[in-house]
């Protein structure tokens, strides 16, 4: 019996099965998470000797930070299309990261024909169509205006399709999920952009255009725009970078990703939607009713465990902390469960405040793990009351016609020997 249990009778008796605990034991003094067998040996050895990093100057001062050499796996990994240069995506290393800030470094790219490198002077951001005021904006214009900031995350709509497939993809969680970043972004608030053009009784929609050499353009209802839309001109502090839109990027907090338009140049106010490929060839999906589901815009809710996930390894039996990211396009996530016995039984997870709307929500379980085979599952609740469906019921709503906005329950089965593997249970 450990001291804590001793103090706390009962402290550590599973709430739920596969031995999970309660969320409550992160509030506790005293809970102890492995390593500390061997600590007094290390302390020992540590004094006895210096290290070398002791005993000759660190290195000099520099211009950008960078990360230390011994991280050099949290990258994004890259998935190109080899027939069509620049076009292609690189994933956020989900599973190599904490808390729920994304690196701006390791932000999920999705690019059609490359990133451009713009003169920031040269780029110029118009407004025209259903407007009393055609207008027309420098980068130094917009930097004028007042700006709001606020975290929250972007999401490929295309995000996790893998999960559509007949067996269940053997990849680090980053390289399935990793089309799914959290940033705080920091711009123009649209909306003081389009009163001041003055919208017509008749303005319906926006026609966003990029600078990019596919001239990317997409639909989106003015509604949004006169919402929560940015015109973001910085990210996590510092000005945007080229392949997240550098010097000028529209943010649709909680919408899918290809609408938060990169190298914005142009605004079109029009009537009705433009009909373009990504929103007609691509981001639509064929239902089993035979009708087409368009538009979808807002990404559920969404859950995923990053610890422990495919390719990490459990050392044996023993006290774990769970880990992982919830998130919904619908408003704040109200409640991550988990499960460590296949759904049938599930414990709350705690939540890292704060938690935010259209945010990554961090949530973390102390489990302590007998050595068992079992499957652990998370499913997220936002506050709208929706919860994240089990990937049958996603299936059977949805068909096999499609390839985007999946976000079923994610199972990761982990085995005797400690390993990791997905499977759909």
């Amino acid at each position: 019996m450990s001291d804590q249990e001793a103090r706390e009778p009962g402290l550590l008796q599973p709430v739920a099965g596969g031995g999970l605990l309660d969320r409550r034991l992160f509030l506790k003094k005293g809970l102890a998470f492995g390593a500390g067998a061997a600590l007094v040996g290390h302390m020992r050895q540590g004094l006895a000797e210096e290290p070398p990093w002791m005993k000759t100057p660190g290195e000099p001062f520099t211009n950008y930070g960078r990360p230390s050499p011994h991280e050099k796996e949290a990258i994004r990994w890259i998935s190109a299309n080899s027939g069509a240069p620049g076009n292609g995506i690189s994933w956020t290393p989900l599973h190599k990261l904490e808390g729920i800030v994304t690196p701006n470094g390791l932000h999920f790219e999705r690019h059609h024909n490359g990133v451009p490198q713009i003169d920031p002077h040269q780029h110029r951001l118009l407004i025209h169509g259903l407007v009393e005021n055609p207008l027309s904006f420098g980068i130094e214009d917009l930097l004028r205006y007042p700006m709001v900031s606020r975290l929250c995350f972007v999401e490929c709509g295309g995000n996790s399709n893998a999960g559509w497939h007949e067996e269940p993809i053997q990849t680090p969680v980053g390289y399935f999920h990793g089309l799914a970043s959290c940033s705080e972004w920091t711009g123009v608030p649209l909306a003081v952009i389009l009163d001041e053009a003055g919208l017509r009784p008749d303005a319906r929609w926006l026609i966003a255009e990029g600078a990019d050499a596919a001239a990317m353009n997409i639909s989106i209802p003015v509604e949004k725009a006169m919402d929560d839309a940015i015109l973001a001109l910085y990210q996590n502090g510092e000005r945007l970078r080229p392949e997240n839109g550098y010097p000028l990027r529209l943010i649709l907090p909680g919408w899918e990703a290809v609408l938060s338009v990169k190298w914005l140049r142009r605004l079109q106010v029009a009537n009705q939607p433009v009909m373009a490929r990504n929103e007609t060839a691509k981001y639509t999906e064929l239902l089993p009713s035979g009708k087409a589901r368009q538009f979808t815009f807002v990404m559920d809710a969404k859950s995923i465990i990053t610890f422990p996930s495919p390719g990490q390894h459990l050392r044996g039996p023993g006290l774990y902390r769970i880990s992982g990211l919830a998130w919904s396009g619908r408003g704040r996530i109200k409640r991550v469960d988990i499960s460590a016995d296949g759904g049938r039984s599930w414990a709350e997870a705690a939540l890292q405040e704060p938690v935010l709307p259209q945010c990554f929500t961090r949530f973390r379980l102390p489990w302590r793990w007998d050595g068992s085979p079992l499957v652990l599952k998370s499913r997220a609740v936002d506050e709208t009351g929706y919860v994240q469906p089990e990937r049958r019921a996603l299936i059977a709503e949805r068909g096999r016609h499609g390839y985007f906005h999946y976000n079923a329950i994610v199972s990761w089965a982990v085995a005797a020997d400690g390993t990791v593997s997905h499977v759909y249970a």
